[in-house]
């Protein structure tokens, strides 16, 4: 399995517009975050998580060459609204091929809402197809793969993070109940979102993820949807076996 970062950054990406802190400023590649995304490849599939603004940059940087099905957190617009280019992997195939979908019954209605002109029957070349399957707490499988959802709370919404054999993908949480992370316990591989490190109303910042991260003990562990104030990605000091993820970055399990 290959999992590569897409984007790490948080809803507003780094650098953000008009800032000029020296986050923003940096020279260093890996201060630079697009809208947090991730790929998975196994078993021959990939799978894509989230399908934000920067999701057109993201597969042609990484050189995605077709997708088989998308998971979707939550609905918040950092995290689809990119979806009308997933009509670039439908066109690959003749006749074209409804990209897969998965997410909540809400997420789903906020896709159906976002996107209404793809569900509205015309036959105006060109519109994104896409096949929506809800997802509730149980596994699944998309494309053959095998997925379980753990439900977080980003503050009080439900987000779905994902488990795929021993990757744990979690974002945009700020609690866990402890039924939800018996889940992820025995991930080799745990990513968890990190905003930064003042206490955030909705997300974890960095001692929250830390202490997650200390209670599940994976191999390895990879902050993500940071933002500009965690400050200079080469001056975060982690635990052993904790890393910022950055844009581009891959990991084999």
């Amino acid at each position: 399995m290959q999992l590569t970062f897409l984007g790490t950054g948080t809803s507003q990406g780094v650098p953000v517009i008009g800032c000029n802190c020296p986050v923003c400023q940096s020279a260093d590649p890996r201060d630079r975050r697009t809208r947090c995304s991730a790929l998975v490849e196994t078993q021959g599939r990939t799978l894509l998580i989230d399908a934000g603004p920067d999701m057109r940059t993201q597969m042609l940087r990484e050189g995605v060459a077709d997708l088989d099905a998308v998971l979707l957190t939550h609905e918040h617009m950092d995290h689809l609204a990119g979806m009308d280019d997933l009509r670039s992997f439908s066109f690959l195939h003749e006749p074209p091929r409804p990209i897969p979908i998965y997410g909540a019954p809400r997420t789903l209605d906020a896709v159906r809402r976002v996107y209404a002109y793809a569900f509205s029957g015309s036959q105006y070349p060109g519109m994104p197809q896409f096949e929506l399957h809800a997802i509730g707490q149980e596994v699944f499988t998309a494309a053959d793969v095998q997925v379980r959802p753990v439900e977080v709370l980003h503050k009080w919404m439900p987000v779905h993070g994902f488990r795929i054999g021993d990757l744990t993908y979690i974002t945009d949480a700020k609690t866990i109940d402890e039924a939800e992370k018996r889940k992820i316990m025995g991930s080799r591989v745990l990513v968890v979102n990190a905003l930064r490190k003042e206490p955030h109303i909705s997300h974890f910042n960095l001692a929250e993820a830390l202490a997650l991260i200390e209670e599940v003990a994976p191999d390895r562990a990879f902050l993500t949807h940071i933002s500009h104030l965690m400050g200079h990605h080469a001056w975060v000091e982690l635990p052993p076996g904790v890393e910022l993820a950055y844009d581009g970055l891959k990991v084999m399990l």
